[in-house]
């Protein structure tokens, strides 16, 4: 006799969440799930729902979502309990696996008490009904605005069908994090640099971060009173981990009191990003403190582009890693692009670590930046800036290749599968502005999947 024993299967999903999470520690996010089946007793079938959200409960925690089991759903009083527990849990989607034809009002039901983005895993079986029960409560869903993605499949692990799914979960947990997001913004945008001043309502409307308002001469002040061994025992490291030093040990331990004094202010105000109005006059003073925070998964935006800001962390949530902040330079003989900022960029980013050499910022000849060239790979590009109605995202893949210095900062060359003049007269076309964020790896599919999730106050473009 065949026994089921549901604490040993919450023990086996939280054993495997356990080592997807320590996997992941500081790495990227990890979605907040809830799991259950759909069916209607009477259709063939519906015998399978247990099994089949034990599955599905099962491969998500492996993918690296932190599940929560709902088990079967098969009449209007379990969704209802069910949307209540997703509630309750603060889940960022709900996955739900028709075993059967189903009732409409069963998702229904569950979304009225927790409203999130909704992933359909239908099963094959031409007497089931379940692709058919799909295709009626999506075209509920899509008359009452809930986004949702369908994918039609074994429960199994790789494959299309699961990248398609995580994809979708993947965004519907960077909507939430966004939603709660709060991005620093010290001192203005740049003179001149329209294009990157924040929308604060319309940001918040469209996309979810909240601004917050830092003094900046109260964090200089704050700077100069940070202890000076603290500082020099971080300068220290910093210049242990470079391959070259060419300014000053005081002028180190500036940068490093301005990173403590900004690090303050992170803890003080709950920060997940910020934004700096470094150009032209605190140039090199905030350009390492960038660098460090980075590798806390802190992204920090220079320019006063606190649009950046809010890029930089979509990418920095959906990679795990630190991002690349940068300006659009000149296409190169072979067809690459060449991006690069001053040098603000996370040592982890470096293709050598010999290579990195702490020397002053360029036109200002002060402070102190990391500079090198930075590392191959794949990449994605975002642009983000308000329009008119809310918010455009650029979108771009293509692949990072070696470099040299061809400018004193962190310098990326870009392969893309379009030449660069076709991407130049795209980007004037369609008025994309000119700071870049980079990521490691190609996480496309799910910018897309978050923009159709926010709607239409964000207006995604890709060439």
């Amino acid at each position: 006799m065949q026994i089921d024993l549901p604490g040993m299967r919450s023990r086996q999903i939280a054993e495997v969440q356990d080592m997807s999470s320590n996997a992941s520690e500081g790495k990227a996010m990890v979605p907040r799930v809830g799991v259950a089946s759909l069916s209607s007793p009477l259709e063939v079938g519906a015998e399978r729902a247990p099994e089949t959200a034990n599955a599905l409960s099962l491969l998500l925690a492996e993918a690296g979502c932190d599940v929560v089991e709902l088990g079967p759903i098969d009449n209007s009083d379990a969704a209802v309990l069910a949307g209540q527990r997703l509630a309750g849990a603060r889940v960022d989607a709900v996955a739900l696996a028709p075993v059967s034809w189903f009732e409409d009002y069963l998702a229904l039901d569950v979304l009225e008490e927790c409203c999130v983005p909704t992933l359909f895993w239908s099963l094959p079986g031409i007497q089931t009904g379940s692709l058919c029960g799909t295709q009626q409560v999506t075209c509920y869903l899509k008359q009452l605005g809930v986004p949702y993605e369908c994918v039609f499949g074994l429960i199994e692990p790789g494959g299309e069908i699961l990248s398609r799914a995580m994809a979708f979960l993947r965004a519907a947990a960077l909507k939430s994090r966004l939603r709660r997001a709060r991005v620093g913004l010290g001192g203005h945008r740049v003179a001149g640099m329209t294009e990157v001043a924040v929308n604060e309502i319309a940001l918040k409307k469209a996309i979810g971060p909240r601004i917050v308002p830092l003094d900046l001469p109260q964090l200089l002040a704050r700077a100069d009173e940070m202890p000076a061994d603290q500082a020099s025992a971080l300068w220290r490291d910093v210049v242990a981990r470079s391959g070259a030093c060419k300014v000053a040990d005081e002028v180190g331990h500036d940068s490093l009191r301005v990173y403590l004094a900004i690090r303050e202010l992170i803890d003080q105000h709950g920060l997940d990003a910020l934004a700096i109005g470094c150009y032209p006059h605190l140039m090199g003073r905030v350009c390492l403190a960038a660098s460090l925070l980075a590798d806390e998964g802190v992204p920090l935006a220079c320019e006063g582009d606190a649009n950046g800001a809010v890029a930089q962390l979509i990418l920095t949530q959906l990679t795990g890693e630190p991002t690349h902040n940068t300006d659009w330079l000149d296409p190169m003989d072979d067809g690459t692009i060449v991006f690069s900022h001053c040098g603000n960029g996370s040592f982890s980013l470096a293709e050598n670590p010999d290579k990195i050499r702490l020397a002053t910022v360029r036109l200002m000849d002060q402070g102190v930046c990391a500079q090198f060239p930075a590392k191959p790979g794949q990449v994605t590009l975002l642009n983000l800036m308000p329009t008119r109605d809310g918010y455009q995202c650029a979108l771009l893949e293509g692949h990072a290749v070696s470099t040299e210095m061809v400018f004193p900062g962190n310098p990326l060359r870009v392969q893309f599968e379009y030449a660069p003049g076709e991407l130049i007269d795209w980007g004037y076309a369609e008025g994309v502005g000119h700071h870049w964020i980079i990521g490691y790896s190609h996480v496309g599919d799910a910018v897309r999947n978050w923009a159709k999730i926010v709607g239409g106050s964000v207006r995604l473009i890709e060439p």
